[in-house]
């Protein structure tokens, strides 16, 4: 049986269609996937250097493939009880959801870099304070600069002590007392040890007092941390108040969600719901960070 010429055509230009469209496809996705692959490897040795500067020693790999992991079970989670083959509006919903929480959970590994490295900040400048007073009492008995961050080293706590570990260390391999300096300022990146760092290099330079200097920096650490507890008093209600008014809207729904799906199901899985859904996201973020930018004030 010979096909027609027009059906030929037909055939002939709906399979060049297709395997085009089947190139393209391959070519997108061969792309995204080295792409997320670079940035995960990428992320990964960025988040493990960071890890180590908090003391914390883990392969760059093994972050990759925990992201990864951690990625798909998110996606997964959000993605599976909205996919509907029959209703392309709940799947979207899912897709969207699914995307988002994957991305979310991805930069964890990082944002849990950023709070330790903070509250070990905090722990440092709390230990500042009493350093100082050791290594000013250790200057006056006539010790030199070096020995005097030993004596915080010997009689210190963690993590101020594993800093002037690494401090002395650098020295002893040969590192100019200025780099390594420079080096504990960078990886501590406190404010207050920028303070320290400062003087004792402008007083190596000058021949100035460090004993005078060290008792006088640890009374205004002390007078900015007085500062900055009050400050954090004072706004304890209305951060408080932030996180309440953030949060509501989320227990409101997964509330009125458990007591009368029959009502909200149907919302949910409409476009107006997604609409309205996206717009009550978009305001609560917003109010979010006005609400933070307002009580967030920095001493």
């Amino acid at each position: 049986m010979t096909l027609p010429p027009d059906t030929i055509l037909m055939w002939s230009a709906v399979v060049t269609v297709g395997l085009t469209f089947f190139g393209f496809a391959w070519l997108f996705v061969d792309a995204v996937d080295e792409g997320a692959g670079n940035y995960a490897t990428t992320m990964g040795a960025e988040t493990s250097r960071a890890f180590e500067d908090v003391f914390m020693f883990v392969s760059p790999a093994k972050i990759a493939r925990l992201g990864r992991l951690a990625a798909l079970a998110a996606f997964f989670t959000f993605f599976i009880p909205l996919f509907s083959l029959s209703n392309a509006i709940s799947t979207a919903v899912g897709v969207a959801l699914g995307l988002i929480a994957g991305i979310f959970t991805f930069t964890l590994p990082a944002r849990y870099v950023r709070f330790l490295r903070e509250r070990r900040r905090i722990k440092f400048n709390d230990q500042l304070v009493t350093a100082l007073g050791t290594m000013s009492n250790a200057l006056r008995a006539g010790f030199s600069i070096n020995q005097a961050f030993e004596s915080v080293v010997e009689t210190g706590e963690k993590p101020i002590s594993q800093e002037f570990s690494v401090f002395l260390q650098q020295l002893r391999v040969g590192m100019s007392f200025e780099d390594a300096l420079t080096s504990l300022d960078r990886r501590v990146a406190s404010d207050d040890l920028t303070l320290v760092c400062t003087s004792i290099d402008i007083a190596r330079r000058t021949g100035g007092n460090l004993t005078e200097i060290f008792d006088r920096i640890s009374d205004t650490i002390r007078a900015r941390m007085r500062i900055e507890r009050r400050v954090r008093t004072l706004t304890a209600q209305g951060r408080m108040q932030g996180m309440i008014v953030s949060a509501m809207p989320f227990f409101l729904g997964i509330a009125m969600f458990v007591l009368k799906p029959e009502v909200m199901r149907p919302f949910v899985f409409s476009l107006k719901g997604v609409i309205c859904i996206g717009v009550v996201l978009v305001l609560v973020t917003v109010g979010w960070l006005i609400i933070r930018k307002i009580v967030k004030i920095e001493v």
